[in-house]
């Protein structure tokens, strides 16, 4: 596959093109209800209120409802791994990628670069082009995402200190408590007491029987899951709409004259997958750890994805810079739009060079 037969594919796939122009129109119709007044100015908060307490937790609890896939276990260890060392990695590197006078702009768009929308932008990309493999990698990478996220992200955006009370707000938290318990729940699924049900895909039985942990909701509570799955739904476009709504006090022109804002996307599209790609391949080469092409491939996706819905709710819901961010995130979706199917393209030249395999 050459680069425009790679690049034409993604921009045709339906799940991915559909990824792509949600995030866009959903973003643009905030900004249109804020510009016409049927949304006020403080609406962006309380959408994103919606969000963090309840869209959030019953998002991070469904996604650790799915089971361990064996066959892939030994590179999904490795994506485990890396998934939570990469974050510390760019907890340490993504300040010195913003100037440093501005401590607070500096820390908005440093959590921001380290944390993308690798669930609803990253996964379907992941999905429509590598499968249900590439799925599985994209949803163990997020472990650790999860974590740092719903941790670190949270302490900076708040502005907590890491005081004895505010560690204990924090761990209290109920996405942070969901994102612990879910983890957990995950890893020892194994070896819990089995039940055998009908097997269901997205709450539709499927006419098979399956055995699973019993506390799968997914499989063993329907009831109970479909509730919790309406929730996380509501998580992506509330977002979006906040983030419009942000935006509707500037206008595009702003936007597109902030070079801050420019910096951002590059180093959110461009510099930061580059940097997981090229540590990747040094490790494959070396022989310290080996990651198949597959595995590679989605992470890179996953680290080229533009801001985080959640990260967007926390700048918004905390008044930590949340024009800023808002312009942010647009700007680096419009850009992550163009330089996706261009990753695209170069991890397949490298693994038909025989590079990656």
């Amino acid at each position: 596959m050459n680069i425009g037969s790679a690049i034409a594919k993604t921009f045709t796939d339906q799940t991915v093109l559909s990824a792509i122009t949600s995030t866009i129109f959903i973003i643009l119709l905030g900004y249109w209800f804020r510009k016409r007044g049927i949304f006020g100015e403080h609406f962006g908060k309380v959408l994103t209120k919606v969000v963090l307490s309840a869209a959030l937790p019953a998002l991070v609890l469904n996604s650790f409802m799915q089971p361990i896939d064996s066959k892939s276990m030994q590179q999904g260890a490795n994506v485990l791994v890396w998934g939570i060392l990469v974050y510390v990695l760019l907890i340490i590197i993504t300040p010195f990628m913003f100037p440093r006078g501005d401590k607070d702009k500096n820390t908005s768009l440093s959590v921001a670069t380290a944390f993308g929308s690798t669930t609803f932008f990253g996964i379907p990309i992941v999905g429509a082009i590598y499968g249900p493999k590439g799925v599985i990698y994209s949803s163990i990478f997020n472990v650790g995402y999860r974590i740092f996220l719903y941790s670190y992200g949270y302490i900076k955006m708040s502005g907590l200190k890491m005081s004895k009370d505010n560690v204990k707000k924090m761990f209290l938290n109920p996405i942070v408590i969901v994102t612990f318990l879910g983890l957990i729940l995950w890893m020892i699924q194994g070896s819990m007491p089995q039940v055998t049900v009908p097997a269901m895909n997205k709450g539709v039985a499927t006419g098979t029987m399956t055995t699973v942990a019993f506390y799968r909701i997914d499989q063993t509570a329907i009831w109970l899951w479909k509730p919790l799955n309406f929730l996380q739904s509501l998580a992506s476009p509330l977002a979006w709409l906040a983030i419009g709504c942000t935006l509707g006090s500037s206008s595009f022109k702003e936007v597109a004259e902030d070079k801050l804002t420019w910096l951002y996307a590059f180093n959110k599209v461009i510099i930061v997958p580059l940097i997981n790609l090229l540590i990747l391949l040094l490790l494959n080469m070396t022989g310290i750890v080996n990651f198949d092409f597959v595995a590679v491939a989605t992470v890179v996706i996953m680290m080229a994805t533009p801001t985080a819905a959640v990260v967007a709710s926390y700048a918004i819901g905390f008044d930590h810079d949340a024009l800023l961010i808002s312009k942010a995130s647009f700007l680096s979706t419009v850009c992550a739009v163009v330089a996706s199917p261009i990753w695209i393209a170069i991890l397949n030249v490298l693994n038909h060079t025989g590079v990656l395999h």
